[in-house]
């Protein structure tokens, strides 16, 4: 009988998430992300619906994320593995330094909740379903 390699998801998706996005280890992406990364929902962001390479993903991160938010850290409160793909609830916490399209920096903290489905191929995450209140953070940031 074949043993299978089952890899753990939620461990693999939490390091992601502490190493690339908190630590901010954009150097180590191609070890997380598929070369092929989908949006495939996620309102508001300039990149739903598209299919970025490992360069597209870290261009959108550094002028998505990081540029306006360089201290932006999630806090990963809940997960469901399933078998291609791992749901996870969590909290963003951030301080706006840096310009959003065309409101300059507030200088104001944001806290917000959100839903993100990540899709995994190869054992690498292939792509997101993300579901925040892009709107709050605006109002949070009081430009709306």
């Amino acid at each position: 009988m074949k043993k299978q390699n089952k890899m753990n998801k939620e461990s693999f998706l939490r390091e992601f998430m502490d190493e690339v996005w908190n630590k901010k280890k954009l150097e180590k992406i191609e070890q997380y992300v598929h070369n092929e990364y989908t949006i495939h929902l996620d309102p508001g962001d300039p990149w739903e619906g598209k299919t970025l390479s490992h360069s597209e993903f870290k261009n959108r991160m550094e002028l998505g994320s990081f540029e306006p938010f360089p201290d932006m850290n999630f806090e990963i409160t809940f997960a469901i593995e399933e078998e291609s793909c791992m749901a996870v609830t969590w909290i963003l916490t951030g301080t706006n330094l840096g310009q959003i399209g065309e409101y300059p920096p507030t200088k104001k903290a944001i806290n917000i909740k959100g839903i993100t489905i990540y899709h995994f191929k190869d054992n690498l995450i292939n792509g997101h379903t993300q579901i925040f209140d892009r709107k709050t953070v605006m109002k949070q940031l009081g430009v709306i």
